[in-house]
């Protein structure tokens, strides 16, 4: 089993993945992000939507949206948080690496570096030709990873994440010559530790346009963060976004 189909692990890392602090950061990017201001009624589709932290703030701004993630257990989640907000949303459990609607999406998003699991990269890029195939023309897909050239400027010491009932210390290591990454976490609480690690493929800006260039992407961009900034040495994040040309 791979580490993203353990479901015990979402269950017991999802307060330092999903916090109460980053759910309100999300809508407050909802609200005032140029990259997430889509046309009227937009179909927009959340792949690997976790917990539903965009699909809430994205439903109450009157777009129609769909989830899909792998987990279960992030889908009621999901479905709980829209309850709760009086939201409405299309929630669907699936792979990334199998799912297709062909034409059916105007947006795709896949955010907090959701893409790069799999093992073997032409998986990684089978997700790309997915989503221009579940996009109508003209329609865009924006990812949101943590690029090289952002994680070169501050990775080093273990970092720790205070939670109320405990705490998680996370190190991450460069592993294969800058071509993936490995964070083990270890989750302190009530006297216990749970540990678990996470691998997934790192990109250079450079390297995910060429992906998704090839792909069949055009008008692919780079923004450091989703005000819209360059990527630039002052990037928070790397975030790529390229176009299904019409007629394709």
């Amino acid at each position: 089993m791979e580490w993203y189909e353990d479901e015990s692990f979402w269950s017991d890392f999802s307060g330092t993945m999903f916090s109460a602090r980053r759910e309100a950061e999300v809508a407050r990017l909802v609200a005032d992000s140029p990259l997430l201001s889509f046309d009227s009624g937009a179909r927009v589709l959340d792949l690997c939507c976790g917990p539903g932290l965009f699909l809430v703030p994205l439903a109450r701004r009157g777009y129609a949206v769909t989830g899909v993630d792998l987990s279960p257990r992030m889908l009621e989640r999901a479905r709980a948080a829209l309850a709760d907000a009086g939201a409405r949303a299309r929630l669907v459990r699936a792979d990334m690496l199998t799912h297709i609607e062909p034409g059916h999406y105007d947006v795709i998003l896949n955010v907090f570096t959701s893409w790069g699991y799999f093992a073997r990269q032409e998986d990684n890029v089978r997700v790309l030709r997915n989503a221009f195939a579940s996009l109508a023309p003209g329609g865009r897909l924006l990812i949101d990873v943590l690029g090289k050239e952002v994680l070169a400027g501050w990775i080093g010491r273990p970092q720790l994440v205070e939670l109320g009932d405990g705490y998680v210390i996370q190190r991450d290591t460069v592993l294969d010559g800058w071509r993936r990454l490995r964070t083990d976490w270890t989750l302190v609480r009530g006297g216990s530790a749970r540990e678990a690690s996470i691998t997934c493929w790192l990109y250079s800006g450079a390297e995910l346009c060429a992906l998704l260039e090839a792909a069949g992407f055009t008008e692919v961009e780079c923004f450091g963060g989703f005000d819209g900034a360059p990527y630039d040495q002052h990037a928070r994040r790397l975030i790529v976004r390229g176009v299904r040309p019409a007629g394709r």
